[in-house]
This record gives C-alpha cells, structure tokens and sequence, in this order.
C-alpha cells in the first residue's frame, strides 16, 4: 500500500524526469556530432521529438494533479469555500468530458497504426509507442481529475477550503 502511494505521488515526476534527461542527453550528442563531425542521425531527432512529445501529455496530467493549468481564477479569490469548490468540480466535469472524448479518438490513431504495422522512419520501431503518448497522457489525466474531483467533493462535504495548488507567481 505505501509502494502505490509513493508511485501516485511521484509518478509524472519520475516519468518526466525520463524523458527530460532522454531528450537533453540526445540533444547534446547531436549538436556535437553535427558541429563537430558535420553529421546527425535521424534517429537522434526522433528521440527528442517523441520525448518531447511524452514529456507535454505526462506533464499535462501532472499539471491536473497539482491544478497547475494556467486559468483565470481572479473570481475565486472572492468566492466563499463551497462555491468555490462547486466551479472547481463543474470545470473538473467538462475536461473530464474533453480527456474521455480524446482518449476515445487519439486510440484510434493508435489501433489504425497497429493495424497497418506503420514504423518510425529513422529509429524503424512501430509508431504505436510513439501514438500512445495521447491516450496514455490523457488516461493519466481522467485519472488525476478523478483524484480531484474526489478531493474537492470531500471538501465541500466537510466544509473545508478546496485545493488551489500551488502559486506560481505571488
């Protein structure tokens, strides 16, 4: 129980962590083999391309678990605690609704690059790894929304004041 508790909680950091490193690693070997030999490969820029691709959906679902998302909340520093919570679940609902829907078609894409066998042009490994980073990030964020929805209903069950997720700039 406390293993799945520590990977909810570090999950995306370590996902993103991996993938940052993936792509600053290869990002560096390939301006170094292209300034200094005069010569890069493809595969090192497919590698920065899907990392970068893994690192927007898994840091989306991450930013939804810590309510990071850029938003316009100037209305909620003035609303008591159980409206507040009321829009944070209603605006929760809708990009539930939105990820649902994603997931739903972003598969597609994913099942029709199986069905076909379609393969990366340098690296020459399916595609498949590569379109799973959409319903996979969105997975991640019905699930995270889930988590707050969860929170937010116990908040206004009990009253207490709803999680705003950390500030970025005060």
């Amino acid at each position: 129980m406390e293993t799945l508790r520590k990977i909810d909680k570090n999950a995306e950091r370590w996902m993103l962590l991996t993938f940052y490193v993936m792509l600053v690693i290869t990002m560096a070997i390939e301006v170094l083999r292209r300034e200094i030999f005069a010569y890069s490969s493809i595969w090192g820029e497919e590698i920065v391309r899907y990392s970068f691709i893994y690192l927007a959906w898994i840091g989306a679902a991450a930013a939804v678990k810590e309510r990071a998302h850029i938003r316009i909340d100037v209305i909620m520093h003035y609303l008591p605690t159980r409206p507040k919570a009321v829009l944070y679940i209603f605006g929760d609902i809708v990009m539930l609704v939105v990820a649902l829907i994603a997931v739903y078609w972003s598969w597609e894409a994913v099942h029709v690059s199986w069905k076909f066998g379609s393969v990366t042009d340098g690296l020459r490994i399916s595609k498949v790894w590569f379109l799973l980073a959409v319903p996979l990030g969105f997975a991640l964020m019905i699930w995270r929304l889930l988590q707050s929805m969860r929170r937010d209903f116990i908040s206004l069950k009990t009253g207490k004041p709803v999680y705003e997720g950390d500030t970025l700039f005060d």
